[in-house]
């Protein structure tokens, strides 16, 4: 696997934000008990929770989402409860992470349906801000700013999307405090970001990693599965198809990046109605692509099924597989 000598850096920035639009339920909340789990709206109201774990030496996790959960969600959940002794969810479409002409307006918030099932997943504490609590008005947001790393793979495509990313984990972390914090492997680049800064910025934080959670047929698992159509929703297989093609063609002994790469770009040739944004075999730390695979690589594949983008990866290992 080619190996880098770049350097990496996490930057900090900051600007003027203009006070964006108040979304979801969250501002009126308040901080609520509701058989056994807390509902807290404010950075002083969570905080308050952890602390109260960490007074009783108590090992916290947190399980950052924007809501719209679904069982890949709920694995985390799940993982974070074997590994901690209190789980804090934060639900919160981070307006910074979409791009202008993005779907932030139609993100799918379902608060009601996820407060149940974090309730049944025995869940401590849901933090569920308003953006005016986390993006106060009339003053200063830093950015935080992986940089390299942040222009790689879904960086590329969607400017600015991992710098709305980083700020929002890094202000998570700080509010929070948590001992482990889990995230899925089906945003293996955020992942990947996310480790850098961390790193970078000597958070005393743990990341880990859970498996894609998949449906029957293959699909990864996403809260924009919902805007798919019945036509759409067979067509976005097409995804894991391709990665499939690839992974075949490695177990049976071909180690050529740009053949793997050609091999699962021939089957969207096949749906010429889903539109490949990337294709790509990349170091799953750096995101950098690699010429020969002689250890571990991530295929990483993103596409549009009609106007929905969807993610999906796999990693490839010399010798397991």
């Amino acid at each position: 696997m080619c190996s880098s000598a770049k350097l990496h850096k996490t930057r900090v920035e900051t600007f003027s934000f203009a006070r964006p639009a108040k979304t979801g339920r969250a501002a009126s909340l308040g901080r609520l008990q509701l058989d056994g789990m807390k509902i807290c709206s404010t950075n002083s109201e969570v905080r308050a929770a952890s602390d109260d774990a960490r007074a009783q030496g108590k090992r916290l996790g947190l399980v950052p989402t924007m809501g719209a959960l679904h069982e890949g969600h709920l694995s985390l959940v799940r993982a974070a409860r074997e590994q901690c002794d209190v789980v804090t969810v934060s639900i919160f479409v981070n307006p910074t992470q979409f791009g202008p002409t993005e779907d932030l307006s139609k993100y799918p918030r379902q608060f009601e349906r996820d407060r149940q099932l974090l309730e049944k997943e025995g869940v401590e504490v849901l933090f569920a801000p308003s953006v005016e609590e986390i993006y106060p008005a009339g003053g200063a947001t830093t950015w935080v700013v992986v940089e390299g790393l942040s222009e790689r793979l879904d960086g590329r495509s969607r400017p600015g999307h991992f710098r709305g990313v980083t700020t929002i984990v890094a202000k998570l972390f700080h509010i929070v405090e948590p001992e482990a914090a889990f995230f899925g492997q089906k945003d293996a680049a955020q992942l990947a970001v996310i480790r850098r800064m961390v790193l970078d910025l000597n958070f005393r934080v743990r990341i880990v990693a859970c498996p894609i959670v998949r449906e029957p047929d293959g699909l990864a698992m996403s809260s924009r599965n919902a805007y798919l159509n019945p036509e759409e929703r067979g067509r976005a297989l097409v995804l894991q198809g391709s990665l499939q093609r690839a992974q075949q063609r490695f177990r049976a002994g071909e180690r050529i990046a740009a053949r793997l790469i050609s091999s699962g770009q021939e089957v969207f040739a096949g749906e010429p109605l889903v539109g490949l944004d990337y294709f790509e075999i990349v170091d799953p730390d750096t995101l950098e692509s690699v010429e020969r695979i002689s250890e571990r690589a991530l295929i990483a594949v993103a596409a549009y099924v009609g106007s929905t983008r969807l993610i999906d990866n796999l990693v490839l290992e010399v010798g397991t597989e």
